[in-house]
């Protein structure tokens, strides 16, 4: 049986346009609101057009010791331009990034995802503690 393991694919986002790229504050409270921002192309621009895109992006938290992550949120974007005049033709175009609030009381990892129409899945992480 196939599943998604193997799938995902990463890299250092420096050198790699497609990896999720995780902003997270210096310091985070315990059960306190922070923000967490998941960007593509942060260094090498992603492209957004119609034939290249990335289609979403979603974002989980899994804290530690726990066995299952718990979803975040996330964010589609649907507008790369294309219109009923044909591809690249609208002028109207999402970018592709999530930003979201979220609060624990424990230590953990951000996990986010992304996909790209073209090249498939990928992935990255940060851990988080509290202070």
């Amino acid at each position: 049986m196939k599943g998604f393991a193997g799938l995902f694919q990463t890299a250092d986002w420096k050198s790699e346009k497609h990896v999720p790229v995780i902003e997270l504050p210096d310091k985070i409270e315990s059960g306190e609101f922070f923000d967490v921002s998941v960007t593509i192309g942060k260094e090498i621009a992603h492209p957004n057009k119609t034939e290249h895109h990335i289609r979403w992006i979603k974002i989980y938290f899994q804290p530690e010791g726990a066995k299952f992550p718990y979803h975040i949120g996330g964010a589609e974007f649907d507008a790369h331009g294309a219109s009923a005049e044909g591809p690249d033709t609208s002028g109207v175009y999402t970018h592709h990034k999530a930003t979201l609030s979220f609060k624990t009381e424990n230590p953990g990892t951000v996990l986010a995802m992304s996909y790209c129409n073209i090249h498939g899945l990928w992935q990255n992480s940060e851990e988080i503690e509290l202070g």
